[in-house]
């Protein structure tokens, strides 16, 4: 057994969400191991081994959203709510209809997890899988791999600072 599969957030996933999640970690040894071994010239953008763990974050925050009851079944299930909108801490009144950070805030103890949530959303997701012409981020595998432990020890920390059951 792989030592991530020990941990809070790892039994907390569901099984498509535990595929992508082990997909980066695939991605991330493989990347890791050719690059040892001398196997051709690094990667100009490693935003791909982030990928499968930043869409099973997105996973992991709706099914997280849902059952502390911030979101309804149709939220959940359906494919308008954002995950960017409903937990940015700035988010302008007129949008805040499906708006989850305050009630995220009451629900796990304090600002501190929902902007550490917050926080981890934009940098492995937002800021590495949007094209912006003034800001080109591009990630290194080092970064890559501190972005999927940062997103591990994010789903971590909140399932118990929330009193998730799991």
């Amino acid at each position: 057994m792989v030592a991530y599969e020990n941990s809070n957030w790892w039994r907390y996933l569901t099984e498509p969400m535990r595929d992508l999640a082990r997909e980066s970690f695939t991605l991330l040894e493989r990347e890791e191991s050719r690059l040892r071994q001398g196997s051709g010239e690094p990667m100009h953008d490693y935003a791909f081994v982030v990928f499968p763990i930043a869409k099973a974050y997105e996973g992991f925050l709706k099914k997280m959203f849902y059952d502390l009851g911030l979101i309804n079944k149709q939220q959940f299930s359906g494919d308008r709510f954002r995950i960017g909108k409903a937990l940015n801490p700035n988010l302008p009144k007129r949008y805040q209809w499906d708006w989850v950070y305050d009630k995220l805030a009451l629900a796990c103890q304090g600002e501190e997890v929902p902007q550490m949530m917050w926080e981890t959303w934009k940098k492995a997701r937002n800021e590495i899988f949007h094209f912006f012409p003034e800001h080109q981020r591009f990630i290194t595998l080092e970064e890559a791999k501190g972005l999927i432990q940062e997103v591990t020890g994010v789903m971590g920390k909140v399932l118990e600072a929330c009193s998730i059951k799991i």
